[in-house]
């Protein structure tokens, strides 16, 4: 699994915030996806790292422009009653 994060530049309030997340979910199968409009930043979660290129032009064709993306390795965090 890995976890993107993208610098989105324009997105000004919610409805901004849909609007990518769904033109992200419409070009590729993602385990999450999230946007904040006041962080101008949108994480995604898949299980395998999402085409840069096409990941810029689904964003773009929205109005909005990616600035940067990071990709890491993301492991979901457990639930555990017990600390270590």
């Amino acid at each position: 699994m890995v976890k993107m994060t993208l610098d989105v530049d324009g997105m000004m309030c919610g409805m901004c915030e849909a609007h990518v997340n769904d033109a992200i979910r419409k070009v590729f199968e993602v385990k999450k996806v999230t946007s904040s409009h006041s962080k101008g930043q949108t994480e995604i979660i898949a299980e395998e790292p999402l085409d840069e290129e096409k990941l810029k032009e689904a964003i773009d064709s929205t109005g909005y422009k990616v600035l940067g993306v990071k990709t890491e390795p993301y492991e979901k965090k457990g639930f555990s009653l017990f600390r270590k």
